[in-house]
């Protein structure tokens, strides 16, 4: 166990290693010159004033050596300086980061609670609720995460004026009622996955012998769901929610801008904009190490739930 944990770890953070390079290259690869931004733009720019901006940002040195020396302050906790705020990187991923968390965790509930129940009520009634939550959950996975938006805002929004389409709200009830319209508009296509994966597991964990067996035994048919069916088919549900949500850390972009809220994803883009790189680079690493962490806890939970993965893993 301890080795395995070990194993996770390292491959945890040669992961995050090379992300991060990859993230910074990237950023600097974009079109664009940060030290033209830096310097006031390109009106009466003169190539004295450029080169010493470069060399005041460092701009001037090797990719690596740039690279090398980022990495070292965002170990020490230092994200840099951001070019257009002049605030610290870290301040102001601090400030936005619980809006985007409180996105994602509600999106979370949304497509967990009614994905599952959804998959369930299709694999154990079949008939007209099977038919019916396979094309809801067809439907609902083929709109894109703009459009979703766009139709919450117009029918519920506009029309019903029953939520608020912009900003983030003051208090936990003020937060929840800004932040349905997004995170529905974010679990609609998590919730027609995460529905066709409990069906299918539903299904399969519903064809072992061993229920047939407690069936023909005489136990209870909500016992049979509850204890043999639902129990093995935990696994891959889990693992699926997990996923999800991992990707929602990544995806809150779109759904941040169409509603005006001042999280993370909003933040990239804005930095993406300007030019500003130190932002741009700290937030894709929140959200890459954010992916990754999920995951691996994932990886961590799946064989607490099917025994059956943690004897193959053992033998192994």
């Amino acid at each position: 166990m301890l080795r395995r944990l070990l194993r996770q770890v390292t491959g945890l953070a040669a992961t995050l290693f090379a992300a991060s390079f990859v993230i910074f290259a990237a950023v600097y690869a974009a079109p664009g010159d940060p030290a033209v931004f830096l310097a006031g733009g390109r009106d009466k720019l003169t190539p004295e004033k450029l080169a010493a901006v470069r060399e005041q940002y460092h701009l001037d040195e090797p990719l690596v050596v740039q690279y090398g020396r980022w990495l070292w302050d965002c170990l020490h906790g230092d994200l840099g300086r951001s070019f257009k705020y002049t605030d610290q990187v870290a301040d102001l991923l601090l400030s936005r980061l619980p809006t985007t968390l409180g996105l994602v965790a509600y999106a979370t509930v949304l497509f967990v609670v009614l994905g599952v129940g959804a998959g369930i009520l299709a694999a154990v009634r079949g008939g007209w609720a099977d038919r019916t939550v396979v094309g809801v959950t067809t439907l609902a996975a083929s709109v894109p995460h703009f459009v979703a938006a766009i139709g919450l805002v117009s029918l519920f929004g506009v029309r019903l004026g029953w939520f608020p389409v912009t900003g983030d709200g003051n208090g936990f009830g003020g937060t929840v009622h800004h932040l349905t319209l997004p995170a529905l508009s974010m679990a609609l296509g998590a919730l027609a996955v995460i529905s066709r994966v409990t069906r299918q597991s539903m299904l399969d964990a519903a064809a072992a012998d061993h229920v047939e067996t407690a069936r023909a035994s005489g136990v209870p048919e909500r016992e049979v769901i509850r204890r043999h069916v639902l129990r093995n088919a935990l696994g891959p549900i889990v693992t699926m929610c997990g996923l999800v949500t991992a990707g929602m850390l990544a995806g809150t972009v779109v759904v941040e801008t169409a509603f005006g809220l001042s999280g993370i994803g909003s933040l990239l883009v804005n930095a993406i904009n300007t030019h500003d790189f130190p932002v741009a680079q700290a937030v894709l690493l929140l959200m890459v190490a954010g992916y990754i962490v999920v995951t691996n806890l994932v990886d961590v939970v799946h064989p607490l739930l099917d025994p059956r993965v943690r004897a193959v893993r053992s033998a192994a």
